[in-house]
């Protein structure tokens, strides 16, 4: 499969969990790859490049903070010189506090805002000029069902992926006549290392095993009873990409096992 031979893909966040699992899908279908993260590099590099292998990609990396509107700058800079342009955007980049609002940490807001809201502003403002000029472009945002719904002591995360699922409105309307199209998906419960410490949280608290925390976890939200998989995201980005999404324009999709339909 290469539909999307000789495109290229930047995804943020993509050293592991979704950004990963969407890049390598990306891959799969040709696209050359710009990973982005903390931590090791050369295991998701080695993976990606492995998917792609058939049609040939290069893979990139760029250590940008995504907290960082000067280090996001560089990046983009980055991909446009090895690369000559980002034609898929995938805004990934995501962390995750939980307190009351009262008790929350100023700088963890802050942090929060920064690197789930600011840095898809920063990656999007600079990959729309040369998408705009090729007049074709896929930005995907990865929201989350809390950019649709809420939940008890994650404020800033809540704000910050409602926060998402409008820019990415805008983004859409923005470019609305144009083959440059932006869309949101929004995962339920993803069994990510971000999600495997709020089980683990949940076992050391309540005194019970992680299997037992993880059903607790599941049930509290999920009709589904099952975690949604990086690969099932990662297949949902390629459908936003192909020509048959070429007039979804806007939306925020939900692949959260009923979460919120109730």
């Amino acid at each position: 499969m290469s539909m999307l031979k000789g495109k290229t893909a930047l995804v943020t966040g993509s050293t592991s969990g979704i950004g990963l699992g969407i890049a390598v899908a990306l891959a799969r279908q040709g696209a050359h790859i710009v990973l982005n993260g903390f931590g090791d590099v050369e295991a998701p590099r080695a993976q990606v490049l492995e998917a792609g292998k058939a049609a040939g990609i290069k893979v990139g990396y760029h250590g940008a903070d995504m907290s960082k509107a000067a280090e996001i700058e560089a990046m983009m800079k980055y991909a446009a010189a090895e690369f000559g342009r980002v034609d898929i955007l995938v805004n990934n980049a995501g962390i995750q506090h939980v307190a009351k609002i009262q008790d929350f940490p100023v700088e963890k807001w802050d942090a929060i805002m920064a690197i789930n809201l600011s840095s898809a502003f920063h990656t999007t403002r600079l990959a729309l000029p040369a998408m705009q000029q090729a007049n074709w472009g896929r930005i995907i945002n990865v929201a989350s069902v809390h950019g649709l719904v809420g939940s008890a002591e994650k404020s800033a995360y809540v704000a910050a992926k409602h926060g998402i699922v409008g820019l990415t409105k805008v983004t859409a309307l923005e470019n609305a006549t144009t083959g440059v199209t932006c869309n949101a998906i929004c995962p339920g419960w993803v069994l990510t290392p971000l999600v495997q410490k709020q089980v683990d949280a949940k076992a050391a608290a309540q005194g019970i095993s992680n299997e037992e925390a993880t059903k607790l976890l599941l049930g509290e939200k999920e009709p589904s009873q099952q975690f949604t998989t990086p690969e099932e995201l990662g297949e949902l980005a390629v459908f936003f990409c192909s020509a048959a999404a070429g007039n979804v324009r806007g939306v925020a999709w939900n692949m959260d096992g009923g979460w919120a339909a109730q």
